[in-house]
């Protein structure tokens, strides 16, 4: 059962933005797709290259634009980076394809309907897409947090990374630079302080420690008893669940906030992945939207087992149509679907073990 919590939850009023409808036209990997979203957990399951973080950065860059202080067109081009900031390469590639169109819609704290629409094509100029309905966007949206957990691990990388991308000596796109500038600066209001310690005791068993941030010396440090550890001496699963203990106890991950995870088991141990679906399972009954883009059947399954009667998560499964070579969507995750992705490998295996097999036979 999926239920709209735009409202109210539990003693709070929480004004928050809930994305319900993307639709794309010729947006880089897709064609015409609508996805409707639900106010929970929405997972994005499919192989590299079916545009799972190229939707979620399409929606946290307008999430971004509604501060006001960037242009939608301009930090989706900062997020996706195309060559030379030219907007025009996210048009799709397919012959006849020459304009791309994207609306994106959300709700307000009166559940009204908000649209924020861009549209280019392969002549536009830089980022100078058509935009509309960015005012109202803009009125409806400004206090929101929005949040972009990348791929890769970024506490470690910290030491004058923004510097360092301004003056173009190294290249990452935006969402590096925002996760460690929301890493950086607490924000939190005070609720549900109850659930954000269980959530960051829950962390601390399995970092051993708590995060700190020294502003001196621009690093973060996992903080063991009186010790200071660096992050580029801790294994990758510390330093990614470093940085969401960050997350919840900055108060970025709070009541009516939108969060991404784009690839949330990259060089994670498996049995940290039941910690992580608990905590995602903990904030959207918080009343926090979440994306996550994953190919892990597995992270899946967790999470459906795991679920209690009144949790919100809808799947949006991301694949190529064989026949057609063309990029589908479907609300359901098929178990063979899922293992196809590991058929070629779950096939040598079993080749080779009945080889192995018969040569014992031999001996």
């Amino acid at each position: 059962m999926e239920v709209n919590r735009c409202l109210e939850i539990g003693i709070y009023e929480v004004w928050g933005m809930k994305y319900t409808n993307v639709s794309v036209h010729n947006y880089t990997v897709f064609d015409d797709h609508d996805f409707d979203f639900c106010d929970g957990i929405n997972v994005l399951f499919g192989k590299n290259g079916t545009g799972k973080t190229y939707l979620m950065k399409l929606m946290y860059s307008a999430g971004i634009a509604a501060k006001g202080r960037i242009s939608f067109a301009d930090k989706l081009v900062k997020t996706m980076l195309p060559i030379n900031g030219q907007i025009s390469r996210l048009v799709s590639k397919g012959k006849g394809n020459s304009s791309t169109t994207l609306e994106l819609t959300a709700c307000e704290n009166n559940n009204t309907p908000v649209k924020l629409s861009l549209a280019f094509n392969k002549k536009t100029k830089k980022w100078n897409g058509e935009m509309k309905g960015e005012e109202k966007w803009e009125a409806s949206f400004r206090e929101n947090n929005m949040t972009f957990i990348p791929a890769k691990e970024v506490l470690s990388n910290n030491y004058n990374l923004s510097a360092a991308v301004e003056r173009g000596n190294v290249k990452f796109d935006y969402t590096y630079l925002d996760i460690l500038s929301a890493a950086k600066v607490d924000v939190s209001k005070g609720r549900n302080e109850k659930e954000k310690s269980l959530m960051l005791r829950k962390i601390e068993r399995i970092i051993g420690g708590k995060v700190v941030y020294d502003a001196e010396q621009d690093q973060f440090f996992l903080k063991i008893g009186n010790a200071k550890q660096e992050f580029n001496l801790v294994s990758e699963v510390i330093r990614k669940l470093a940085l969401l203990w960050t997350l919840v106890k900055n108060g970025v991950l709070e009541d009516g906030s939108v969060f991404f995870w784009d690839e949330p088991e990259a060089n994670i141990n498996p049995s940290a992945i039941p910690l992580i679906a608990e905590i995602w399972l903990i904030l959207q009954r918080h009343n926090v939207q979440i994306y996550i883009a994953t190919h892990d059947y597995f992270l899946t399954k967790y999470l459906e087992v795991s679920r209690k009667k009144d949790d919100c998560i809808r799947y949006h499964s991301l694949y190529i149509d064989d026949k057609k070579n063309r990029l589908r969507a479907g609300g359901k995750i098929y178990p063979a679907r899922a293992q196809s992705y590991y058929g070629d490998i779950y096939c040598i295996v079993q080749k080779r073990s009945r080889g192995f097999m018969e040569w014992v036979k031999l001996q």
